[in-house]
């Protein structure tokens, strides 16, 4: 049975409480799928945003809404420990019953932000969200939890039978960029989600190495999603609409030259684009900020990144690459000014055209 194919929303968790809760409600009123929110960190303060706690900001979000779907998209372990991972979902479980998402993944920022894998220790990225995934499904059952793991360890007593909470596990993606987290991917999560500069390119070599880890672990790969996140804005006028993708475009890849050397190569080779090319950009970001970062992207950096920008049908026509090369769930990673006439065009003027029914 073929896949539902799906839009939602990836939204970053560097702005205000106000507008987030405005954008989430907007949302709400249209058909899109899930608002995933991606945890950002301390690196963007450098840049006038400050990093908030995707989790919080959730529990938010579910109280405001009624339809839409919430996700983290993602969380690391590096920074929660897999029991208080579960017990945060449960709180999800109880504000947003039969709507809510776990997403984990490493965060290559986030380990260079605390150091892991340097002073000689090992890093074991691709260990530590497969020990996640197996701890937070186990802690939420409910039953009896005794695990001792190359990263992780987890022993808790079962729940008893007259506890007042949710019981049962929730959907559970992974995050990944490399061969080897894709596959794990595959062999035990719900589906996978991969990174903002996502190209048409990159869902074909990534649902590649999804299929073959769960293939591996003998599990059907048309079970599995692959979601993935695509710079986006709209408008009326092609120009404005593509203004606040081109800015984003220039945010991320000064993030993936200053912050994930090496973790983001195959992601940026998919897209043809060089360090020679994008190092500039993030030169200008650190002189300018974003406006001198954006002014820096160059027509031909733009349209390497496969944004679903401009007017509605430019934005029909970049989804519809995406889903031939075999994505499944479009992540709208939105940007720019008046965010809530973009949430009314893609809902308005995209969705319809776009999602199955």
């Amino acid at each position: 049975m073929p896949r539902e194919f799906r839009i939602s929303v990836m939204q970053p968790t560097m702005e205000p409480i106000g507008e987030l809760l405005a954008n989430a409600r907007a949302i709400d009123t249209y058909d899109f799928h899930t608002i995933w929110m991606a945890e950002n960190y301390p690196w963007w303060r450098k840049h006038s945003m400050e990093a908030r706690s995707a989790t919080a900001q959730s529990a938010l979000i579910a109280s405001a809404t009624s339809r839409v779907n919430v996700g983290w998209g993602i969380i690391t372990p590096y920074s929660r420990h897999p029991i208080e991972i579960a017990m945060e979902a449960r709180v999800m479980q109880e504000v947003a019953p039969d709507r809510f998402a776990v997403g984990l993944g490493a965060s290559k920022i986030f380990m260079r932000h605390i150091g892991e894998g340097e002073h000689g220790r090992k890093a074991l990225p691709g260990t530590a969200v497969r020990e996640s995934v197996e701890i937070v499904r186990a802690t939420l059952e409910g039953d009896e939890v005794d695990f001792t793991g190359k990263v992780f360890s987890a022993y808790l007593p079962a729940i008893r039978e007259d506890t007042e909470t949710p019981r049962g596990s929730v959907p559970i993606y992974m995050a990944g960029t490399g061969p080897r987290m894709q596959k794990i991917a595959g062999e035990v999560s719900d589906g996978l989600l991969t990174a903002s500069i996502t190209t048409p390119a990159f869902v074909e070599y990534s649902r590649q190495n999804l299929d073959e880890g769960a293939r591996a672990a003998g599990r059907d790969p048309e079970g599995i999603e692959l979601g993935s996140t695509c710079l986006a804005s709209i408008a009326e006028d092609r120009e404005e609409g593509r203004d606040g993708a081109r800015e984003f475009t220039a945010m991320y890849l000064a993030n993936k030259v200053q912050n994930i050397r090496g973790a983001a190569d195959t992601l940026l080779e998919k897209a043809n684009l060089t360090r020679d090319e994008i190092e500039p950009i993030a030169d200008a970001m650190e002189r300018g900020g974003r406006a001198a970062a954006k002014a820096a992207v160059s027509d031909e950096t733009f349209e390497k990144v496969c944004p679903i920008a401009g007017t509605p049908s430019d934005c029909i026509e970049a989804i519809e690459k995406f889903r031939a090369a075999g994505c499944d769930h479009i992540m709208l990673e939105l940007w720019g000014d008046n965010r809530l006439e973009q949430i009314r065009l893609f809902g308005e003027k995209v969705l319809p055209e776009v999602l199955d029914r």
